[in-house]
Protein backbone atom coordinates (compact mmCIF):
# COMPACT_ATOMS: atom_id res chain seq x y z
CA UNK A 1 0.00 0.00 0.00
CA UNK A 2 1.31 3.20 -0.62
CA UNK A 3 2.36 5.41 2.68
CA UNK A 4 -0.34 7.52 3.67
CA UNK A 5 2.04 10.30 3.85
CA UNK A 6 2.01 10.22 0.21
CA UNK A 7 -0.24 12.75 -1.10
CA UNK A 8 -0.22 10.36 -4.45
CA UNK A 9 -1.70 8.06 -2.00
CA UNK A 10 -5.33 9.01 -3.24
CA UNK A 11 -5.03 7.60 -6.37
CA UNK A 12 -5.70 4.47 -4.35
CA UNK A 13 -9.15 5.54 -3.60
CA UNK A 14 -9.92 5.55 -7.61
CA UNK A 15 -8.72 1.97 -8.31
CA UNK A 16 -11.64 -0.67 -9.56
CA UNK A 17 -10.43 -2.45 -6.63
CA UNK A 18 -11.36 0.46 -3.89
CA UNK A 19 -14.03 1.09 -5.29
CA UNK A 20 -15.66 -2.31 -5.54
CA UNK A 21 -14.42 -2.69 -1.02
CA UNK A 22 -12.98 0.63 -0.26
CA UNK A 23 -13.01 -0.44 3.82
CA UNK A 24 -9.88 -2.19 4.10
CA UNK A 25 -8.37 1.21 2.73
CA UNK A 26 -10.41 3.05 5.27
CA UNK A 27 -9.31 0.56 8.21
CA UNK A 28 -5.63 1.13 7.27
CA UNK A 29 -6.51 4.96 7.35
CA UNK A 30 -8.25 5.06 10.49
CA UNK A 31 -5.53 2.83 12.52
CA UNK A 32 -2.28 5.24 10.59
CA UNK A 33 -3.58 8.45 9.70
CA UNK A 34 -6.95 9.45 10.67
CA UNK A 35 -6.55 12.55 9.00
CA UNK A 36 -4.68 11.59 5.35
CA UNK A 37 -3.12 14.25 3.73
CA UNK A 38 -3.45 13.47 -0.30
CA UNK A 39 -3.94 14.70 -4.13
CA UNK A 40 -7.07 13.84 -5.61
CA UNK A 41 -6.93 14.05 -9.91
CA UNK A 42 -8.29 17.32 -9.17
CA UNK A 43 -4.86 18.17 -8.06
CA UNK A 44 -5.66 20.25 -4.54
CA UNK A 45 -4.02 18.98 -1.49
CA UNK A 46 -6.98 17.99 0.19
CA UNK A 47 -7.47 16.04 4.13
CA UNK A 48 -9.20 13.25 4.47
CA UNK A 49 -10.98 12.29 7.72
CA UNK A 50 -11.80 8.96 8.33
CA UNK A 51 -12.59 8.44 12.30
CA UNK A 52 -15.94 8.55 13.74
CA UNK A 53 -15.18 11.02 16.22
CA UNK A 54 -13.36 13.47 14.21
CA UNK A 55 -15.76 13.07 11.44
CA UNK A 56 -18.98 14.07 13.26
CA UNK A 57 -16.73 17.53 15.16
CA UNK A 58 -15.67 17.97 11.72
CA UNK A 59 -19.29 18.16 10.14
CA UNK A 60 -20.70 20.87 12.99
CA UNK A 61 -17.36 22.88 12.73
CA UNK A 62 -17.59 26.47 11.91
CA UNK A 63 -14.01 26.64 10.83
CA UNK A 64 -14.61 24.04 8.21
CA UNK A 65 -16.66 25.97 5.70
CA UNK A 66 -19.17 25.19 3.44
CA UNK A 67 -19.52 28.88 1.29
CA UNK A 68 -17.65 27.51 -1.45
CA UNK A 69 -17.81 31.13 -2.80
CA UNK A 70 -14.89 32.00 -0.22
CA UNK A 71 -12.82 29.59 -1.69
CA UNK A 72 -13.62 30.44 -5.54
CA UNK A 73 -10.34 29.38 -7.53
CA UNK A 74 -10.15 25.94 -5.70
CA UNK A 75 -14.10 25.55 -6.55
CA UNK A 76 -13.74 26.48 -10.10
CA UNK A 77 -10.39 23.96 -10.42
CA UNK A 78 -12.65 20.95 -9.34
CA UNK A 79 -16.22 21.84 -10.47
CA UNK A 80 -15.74 24.21 -13.81
CA UNK A 81 -16.89 27.95 -13.63
CA UNK A 82 -20.60 26.26 -15.09
CA UNK A 83 -21.23 24.47 -12.34
CA UNK A 84 -21.41 28.18 -10.52
CA UNK A 85 -24.88 29.10 -11.69
CA UNK A 86 -26.49 25.81 -10.22
CA UNK A 87 -24.55 25.92 -7.01
CA UNK A 88 -26.05 29.24 -5.01
CA UNK A 89 -27.86 27.22 -2.71
CA UNK A 90 -27.98 25.91 1.37
CA UNK A 91 -25.35 23.26 0.82
CA UNK A 92 -22.93 25.49 0.20
CA UNK A 93 -23.39 28.17 2.40
CA UNK A 94 -22.58 28.79 5.84
CA UNK A 95 -25.03 30.77 8.49
CA UNK A 96 -27.01 33.06 8.53
CA UNK A 97 -27.28 32.27 4.31
CA UNK A 98 -27.61 28.56 4.70
CA UNK A 99 -30.37 29.39 7.64
CA UNK A 100 -32.25 31.76 5.49
CA UNK A 101 -32.43 29.26 2.23
CA UNK A 102 -32.65 26.27 4.57
CA UNK A 103 -35.99 27.81 6.33
CA UNK A 104 -37.41 28.67 3.35
CA UNK A 105 -37.47 24.79 1.85
CA UNK A 106 -37.98 22.97 5.56
CA UNK A 107 -41.48 22.83 5.26
CA UNK A 108 -41.51 20.69 2.72
CA UNK A 109 -40.13 17.88 4.50
CA UNK A 110 -41.25 17.63 7.60
CA UNK A 111 -42.75 14.31 9.73
CA UNK A 112 -45.58 15.02 8.75
CA UNK A 113 -45.81 16.41 5.08
CA UNK A 114 -43.66 13.49 4.21
CA UNK A 115 -45.82 10.63 6.36
CA UNK A 116 -48.29 12.32 4.36
CA UNK A 117 -46.86 11.19 0.97
CA UNK A 118 -47.02 7.49 2.04
CA UNK A 119 -49.92 6.11 0.62
CA UNK A 120 -48.86 7.49 -2.59
CA UNK A 121 -45.36 6.35 -2.38
CA UNK A 122 -46.62 2.86 -2.27
CA UNK A 123 -48.90 2.79 -5.01
CA UNK A 124 -45.61 4.22 -6.89
CA UNK A 125 -43.88 1.41 -5.94
CA UNK A 126 -46.84 -0.85 -6.86
CA UNK A 127 -46.94 0.83 -10.26
CA UNK A 128 -43.17 0.28 -10.76
CA UNK A 129 -42.94 -3.28 -9.75
CA UNK A 130 -45.97 -4.30 -12.17
CA UNK A 131 -43.80 -2.91 -15.14
CA UNK A 132 -41.01 -5.50 -14.05
CA UNK A 133 -40.65 -8.65 -16.10
CA UNK A 134 -40.93 -11.63 -13.81
CA UNK A 135 -39.67 -14.31 -17.20
CA UNK A 136 -36.21 -12.91 -17.62
CA UNK A 137 -33.67 -10.92 -15.51
CA UNK A 138 -34.38 -7.25 -15.18
CA UNK A 139 -32.09 -4.71 -13.99
CA UNK A 140 -33.29 -3.27 -10.67
CA UNK A 141 -31.37 0.22 -11.05
CA UNK A 142 -33.27 1.92 -14.07
CA UNK A 143 -36.15 -0.17 -13.62
CA UNK A 144 -37.43 0.40 -10.13
CA UNK A 145 -34.28 1.74 -7.83
CA UNK A 146 -33.98 5.11 -10.12
CA UNK A 147 -37.46 6.34 -11.22
CA UNK A 148 -39.16 5.76 -8.07
CA UNK A 149 -37.23 9.09 -6.28
CA UNK A 150 -37.26 10.70 -9.10
CA UNK A 151 -40.95 10.45 -9.58
CA UNK A 152 -41.19 11.62 -6.10
CA UNK A 153 -39.31 14.42 -6.02
CA UNK A 154 -40.11 15.86 -9.62
CA UNK A 155 -43.73 16.27 -8.35
CA UNK A 156 -42.80 17.61 -5.04
CA UNK A 157 -41.06 20.13 -6.95
CA UNK A 158 -43.92 20.17 -9.75
CA UNK A 159 -41.73 18.96 -12.80
CA UNK A 160 -44.45 18.10 -15.51
CA UNK A 161 -43.88 14.38 -16.32
CA UNK A 162 -43.39 14.31 -19.93
CA UNK A 163 -39.83 16.51 -18.74
CA UNK A 164 -38.44 13.97 -16.49
CA UNK A 165 -36.31 11.60 -18.17
CA UNK A 166 -34.80 14.25 -19.58
CA UNK A 167 -34.17 16.31 -16.22
CA UNK A 168 -32.71 13.09 -15.31
CA UNK A 169 -30.44 12.58 -18.10
CA UNK A 170 -28.45 15.64 -17.55
CA UNK A 171 -28.36 15.30 -13.56
CA UNK A 172 -26.75 11.78 -14.65
CA UNK A 173 -24.46 14.03 -16.78
CA UNK A 174 -23.48 16.22 -13.77
CA UNK A 175 -22.53 13.24 -11.20
CA UNK A 176 -20.31 11.77 -13.29
CA UNK A 177 -17.56 14.38 -12.46
CA UNK A 178 -14.39 14.12 -14.26
CA UNK A 179 -10.88 15.26 -15.56
CA UNK A 180 -10.88 14.99 -18.79
CA UNK A 181 -11.78 17.63 -21.57
CA UNK A 182 -14.81 15.54 -22.94
CA UNK A 183 -16.13 14.92 -19.25
CA UNK A 184 -16.07 18.59 -18.58
CA UNK A 185 -17.19 19.44 -21.75
CA UNK A 186 -20.36 17.29 -21.08
CA UNK A 187 -20.85 18.57 -17.74
CA UNK A 188 -20.82 21.92 -18.73
CA UNK A 189 -23.74 21.42 -21.24
CA UNK A 190 -25.64 19.25 -19.17
CA UNK A 191 -25.19 22.39 -16.18
CA UNK A 192 -26.25 25.04 -18.55
CA UNK A 193 -29.40 22.70 -19.65
CA UNK A 194 -30.72 22.46 -16.27
CA UNK A 195 -29.83 26.15 -15.46
CA UNK A 196 -32.03 26.83 -18.52
CA UNK A 197 -34.74 24.45 -18.20
CA UNK A 198 -35.54 25.63 -14.45
CA UNK A 199 -35.47 29.38 -15.39
CA UNK A 200 -37.75 28.58 -17.83
CA UNK A 201 -40.15 26.35 -15.81
CA UNK A 202 -40.36 28.88 -13.01
CA UNK A 203 -41.00 31.30 -15.53
CA UNK A 204 -43.78 29.19 -16.66
CA UNK A 205 -45.13 29.11 -12.50
CA UNK A 206 -45.06 32.85 -12.06
CA UNK A 207 -47.32 33.02 -15.31
CA UNK A 208 -49.49 30.31 -14.37
CA UNK A 209 -49.04 29.65 -10.34
CA UNK A 210 -48.70 25.58 -9.14
CA UNK A 211 -49.09 24.54 -5.43
CA UNK A 212 -45.91 22.79 -5.65
CA UNK A 213 -42.86 23.39 -3.69
CA UNK A 214 -41.47 25.57 -6.85
CA UNK A 215 -44.13 27.07 -7.31
CA UNK A 216 -44.10 28.30 -3.73
CA UNK A 217 -40.63 29.26 -3.50
CA UNK A 218 -40.79 31.39 -6.68
CA UNK A 219 -44.20 33.28 -4.83
CA UNK A 220 -42.21 33.83 -1.59
CA UNK A 221 -39.20 34.99 -4.13
CA UNK A 222 -41.73 37.30 -5.70
CA UNK A 223 -43.29 38.45 -2.80
CA UNK A 224 -40.78 38.54 -0.18
CA UNK A 225 -37.70 38.83 -2.31
CA UNK A 226 -35.92 36.55 0.71
CA UNK A 227 -34.06 35.03 -2.22
CA UNK A 228 -32.36 35.69 -5.36
CA UNK A 229 -33.37 34.13 -8.91
CA UNK A 230 -30.12 32.35 -8.68
CA UNK A 231 -30.76 30.70 -5.34
CA UNK A 232 -34.32 30.16 -6.35
CA UNK A 233 -33.24 28.08 -9.79
CA UNK A 234 -29.89 26.66 -7.43
CA UNK A 235 -32.27 24.97 -4.90
CA UNK A 236 -34.18 23.82 -7.26
CA UNK A 237 -31.30 21.81 -8.79
CA UNK A 238 -30.58 21.00 -5.69
CA UNK A 239 -33.56 19.56 -4.01
CA UNK A 240 -34.13 17.46 -7.69
CA UNK A 241 -30.46 16.36 -7.53
CA UNK A 242 -30.35 15.45 -3.74
CA UNK A 243 -33.50 13.91 -3.65
CA UNK A 244 -33.10 11.51 -6.76
CA UNK A 245 -29.31 10.25 -6.76
CA UNK A 246 -28.62 9.76 -2.85
CA UNK A 247 -32.00 7.77 -2.63
CA UNK A 248 -31.58 5.70 -5.73
CA UNK A 249 -28.39 4.18 -4.65
CA UNK A 250 -29.35 3.85 -1.47
CA UNK A 251 -31.87 1.50 -2.59
CA UNK A 252 -30.10 -0.29 -4.77
CA UNK A 253 -27.17 -0.66 -2.12
CA UNK A 254 -30.18 -2.14 0.43
CA UNK A 255 -31.53 -4.54 -2.26
CA UNK A 256 -27.76 -5.81 -3.03
CA UNK A 257 -26.90 -6.40 0.80
CA UNK A 258 -30.11 -7.89 2.15
CA UNK A 259 -29.93 -10.40 -1.21
CA UNK A 260 -26.57 -11.53 0.00
CA UNK A 261 -27.07 -11.69 3.76
CA UNK A 262 -30.16 -14.27 3.95
CA UNK A 263 -30.50 -14.61 7.84
CA UNK A 264 -30.83 -10.84 7.64
CA UNK A 265 -33.65 -10.37 4.90
CA UNK A 266 -35.72 -13.61 6.35
CA UNK A 267 -35.33 -11.50 10.31
CA UNK A 268 -36.89 -8.40 8.32
CA UNK A 269 -39.38 -10.76 6.42
CA UNK A 270 -40.57 -12.36 9.96
CA UNK A 271 -40.26 -9.11 11.70
CA UNK A 272 -41.47 -6.06 9.74
CA UNK A 273 -40.88 -4.00 12.83
CA UNK A 274 -37.01 -4.66 11.89
CA UNK A 275 -37.95 -2.74 8.86
CA UNK A 276 -37.00 0.79 10.28
CA UNK A 277 -34.03 -0.57 11.74
CA UNK A 278 -32.46 -2.49 9.01
CA UNK A 279 -32.41 0.68 6.86
CA UNK A 280 -30.40 2.24 9.68
CA UNK A 281 -27.88 -0.29 9.51
CA UNK A 282 -27.76 0.07 5.94
CA UNK A 283 -27.14 3.75 6.31
CA UNK A 284 -24.09 2.66 8.25
CA UNK A 285 -22.79 -0.77 6.79
CA UNK A 286 -22.67 0.98 2.63
CA UNK A 287 -24.42 4.41 2.97
CA UNK A 288 -24.67 5.73 -1.05
CA UNK A 289 -23.04 9.03 0.14
CA UNK A 290 -19.46 7.50 0.90
CA UNK A 291 -18.09 11.18 1.62
CA UNK A 292 -19.48 14.67 2.84
CA UNK A 293 -19.15 17.11 0.32
CA UNK A 294 -16.07 19.42 0.21
CA UNK A 295 -15.50 21.92 3.34
CA UNK A 296 -12.53 24.59 3.36
CA UNK A 297 -10.65 25.53 6.30
CA UNK A 298 -11.36 29.72 7.29
CA UNK A 299 -8.30 29.37 9.45
CA UNK A 300 -5.37 26.67 10.90
CA UNK A 301 -7.20 23.80 12.41
CA UNK A 302 -5.81 20.68 14.20
CA UNK A 303 -7.64 17.56 14.17
CA UNK A 304 -5.92 13.97 15.69
CA UNK A 305 -2.46 15.83 15.86
CA UNK A 306 -3.06 17.01 12.45
CA UNK A 307 -3.01 20.82 11.20
CA UNK A 308 -4.74 21.69 8.53
CA UNK A 309 -3.47 25.12 6.97
CA UNK A 310 -6.19 27.86 6.04
CA UNK A 311 -7.34 27.12 2.54
CA UNK A 312 -6.97 23.57 2.56
CA UNK A 313 -9.85 20.91 0.75
CA UNK A 314 -11.22 19.01 3.96
CA UNK A 315 -12.85 15.86 2.83
CA UNK A 316 -14.64 13.62 5.71
CA UNK A 317 -15.16 10.16 4.42
CA UNK A 318 -18.53 9.34 6.63
CA UNK A 319 -18.46 5.67 5.17
CA UNK A 320 -15.47 5.30 6.87
CA UNK A 321 -16.46 7.00 10.19
CA UNK A 322 -19.46 4.04 10.22
CA UNK A 323 -17.29 1.71 10.33
CA UNK A 324 -14.93 3.04 13.16
CA UNK A 325 -14.53 0.08 15.50
CA UNK A 326 -14.13 3.20 18.51
CA UNK A 327 -17.92 4.05 18.08
CA UNK A 328 -19.61 0.73 16.57
CA UNK A 329 -19.12 -2.89 17.86
CA UNK A 330 -18.24 -5.52 15.20
CA UNK A 331 -18.86 -2.62 12.15
CA UNK A 332 -17.87 -4.58 9.67
CA UNK A 333 -20.60 -7.38 10.48
CA UNK A 334 -24.28 -6.45 8.78
CA UNK A 335 -26.76 -6.41 11.29
CA UNK A 336 -30.40 -5.37 11.21
CA UNK A 337 -30.63 -6.00 14.86
CA UNK A 338 -27.88 -3.93 15.63
CA UNK A 339 -28.21 -2.41 19.11
CA UNK A 340 -25.81 0.64 18.80
CA UNK A 341 -27.36 2.07 15.20
CA UNK A 342 -29.71 4.71 16.52
CA UNK A 343 -30.87 7.62 13.87
CA UNK A 344 -29.05 9.55 15.90
CA UNK A 345 -25.85 7.45 15.68
CA UNK A 346 -24.77 6.95 12.08
CA UNK A 347 -23.35 9.61 9.95
CA UNK A 348 -24.93 8.36 6.82
CA UNK A 349 -27.19 11.90 6.68
CA UNK A 350 -24.23 14.03 8.10
CA UNK A 351 -24.44 15.61 11.14
CA UNK A 352 -24.71 19.39 12.37
CA UNK A 353 -26.67 22.56 10.42
CA UNK A 354 -25.79 20.54 6.85
CA UNK A 355 -28.08 17.53 8.45
CA UNK A 356 -29.82 16.22 4.84
CA UNK A 357 -33.32 17.43 4.93
CA UNK A 358 -34.59 14.40 2.97
CA UNK A 359 -33.45 11.99 5.66
CA UNK A 360 -37.42 11.55 6.71
CA UNK A 361 -38.51 11.35 2.53
CA UNK A 362 -35.53 9.14 1.65
CA UNK A 363 -35.81 6.71 4.29
CA UNK A 364 -39.16 5.89 4.01
CA UNK A 365 -39.18 5.96 0.59
CA UNK A 366 -36.52 3.60 1.11
CA UNK A 367 -38.75 1.53 3.52
CA UNK A 368 -41.81 1.77 1.18
CA UNK A 369 -39.57 0.17 -1.50
CA UNK A 370 -38.13 -2.96 0.51
CA UNK A 371 -41.41 -3.57 1.57
CA UNK A 372 -42.94 -3.97 -2.09
CA UNK A 373 -40.23 -5.73 -3.61
CA UNK A 374 -39.78 -8.03 -1.04
CA UNK A 375 -43.05 -8.48 -0.19
CA UNK A 376 -44.24 -8.88 -4.16
CA UNK A 377 -41.53 -11.51 -4.94
CA UNK A 378 -40.54 -13.39 -1.62
CA UNK A 379 -38.08 -15.51 -3.97
CA UNK A 380 -36.48 -12.83 -5.21
CA UNK A 381 -32.52 -13.75 -6.64
CA UNK A 382 -29.21 -12.42 -7.61
CA UNK A 383 -29.73 -13.02 -11.44
CA UNK A 384 -25.96 -14.45 -11.64
CA UNK A 385 -24.51 -14.90 -8.25
CA UNK A 386 -21.55 -15.86 -9.37
CA UNK A 387 -21.17 -12.28 -10.71
CA UNK A 388 -19.12 -9.17 -8.74
CA UNK A 389 -21.06 -6.48 -8.67
CA UNK A 390 -20.44 -3.20 -10.68
CA UNK A 391 -19.60 -0.38 -8.19
CA UNK A 392 -19.65 3.34 -9.41
CA UNK A 393 -15.88 4.57 -10.15
CA UNK A 394 -15.76 8.30 -9.96
CA UNK A 395 -12.62 10.62 -9.78
CA UNK A 396 -13.29 11.64 -6.06
CA UNK A 397 -15.66 8.91 -3.78
CA UNK A 398 -18.34 10.86 -3.45
CA UNK A 399 -21.51 8.64 -4.17
CA UNK A 400 -21.38 5.12 -3.02
CA UNK A 401 -23.87 2.59 -5.47
CA UNK A 402 -23.90 0.28 -7.71
CA UNK A 403 -23.92 0.52 -11.62
CA UNK A 404 -26.35 -2.43 -12.21
CA UNK A 405 -28.63 -4.75 -10.33
CA UNK A 406 -29.59 -7.69 -12.25
CA UNK A 407 -32.07 -9.78 -10.47
CA UNK A 408 -34.47 -12.94 -10.94
CA UNK A 409 -37.84 -11.67 -9.51
CA UNK A 410 -39.17 -14.84 -10.06
CA UNK A 411 -36.97 -17.58 -10.40
CA UNK A 412 -39.46 -20.41 -11.36
CA UNK A 413 -41.25 -18.31 -13.61
CA UNK A 414 -38.13 -18.09 -15.43
CA UNK A 415 -37.31 -21.62 -15.61
CA UNK A 416 -40.67 -22.47 -16.72
CA UNK A 417 -40.08 -19.72 -19.66
CA UNK A 418 -36.93 -21.24 -20.58
CA UNK A 419 -38.47 -24.60 -20.82
CA UNK A 420 -39.29 -25.19 -24.78
CA UNK A 421 -43.16 -26.16 -25.27
CA UNK A 422 -43.75 -29.86 -27.00
CA UNK A 423 -43.57 -30.19 -30.51
CA UNK A 424 -46.67 -31.26 -31.86
CA UNK A 425 -46.39 -34.23 -33.80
Amino acid sequence: MTSVDDPAAAAERCTPEFRRNPYPVYGHLRENAPVCPMRPPHGLDTFLITRYQDARAALSDPRLSKDMYGAIDSYRRIFGDSSVALDDHMLNSDPPKHTRLRKLVSSAFTARRVESLRTHIRDVVEELLDACPTGEPVDLLPAFAFPLPIIVICELLGVPREDRAMVQGWSTTVAQTGFSKESKLAQQRAEESLHGYFADLIARKRADPTEDLLGALTATRDEEGSLTEQELISTAFLLMFAGHKTTAYLIGNAVHHLLNHPAQLRAVREDPELLAPAVEELLRYDGSVESATFRFATEDVEIAGTRIPRGALVQIALNSANRDPLKFDSPDRFDVTRPDNAQSAHLGFGHGVHYCLGAPLARMETQLALTGLFGRFPRVAPADPAREPSWLEVPFPAFRGLTELPVLLDPAAVREAAVPEPVAR
